[in-house]
């Protein structure tokens, strides 16, 4: 993916917003600006190519990810089970 340079000016309460946020999540500051833009034009342009994520970039991104609490995991797990119950019976190729 071809990348291009953009500068763009902030005003200053606007700039050290992005830096308390940037430094708060432990990622640059550039990140949150494509992630921001990307979501401003979400309807115009595509999403991150997951093909092109680098594993650091995942791992950044892991640290921010919105965790289950025990009883959202619980009926997770339920419904998993449920899921799996309701399947049909798998025959084999070979019958």
């Amino acid at each position: 993916m071809k990348e291009s340079h953009l500068t763009l000016r902030l005003p200053a309460d606007l700039a050290k917003a992005l830096v308390r946020k940037a430094r708060a999540l432990g990622v640059p500051k550039s990140h949150m600006v494509r992630e921001a833009v990307a979501r401003y034009l979400e309807p115009v342009a595509r999403t991150v190519d997951v093909r092109h994520v680098a594993a650091k970039d995942l791992a950044t991104r892991w640290k921010t990810l919105p965790r289950l609490t025990a009883d959202e995991a619980e009926g997770l797990a339920d419904d998993i089970a449920a899921g799996r119950e309701a399947l049909p019976a798998v025959r084999s190729a070979w019958e």
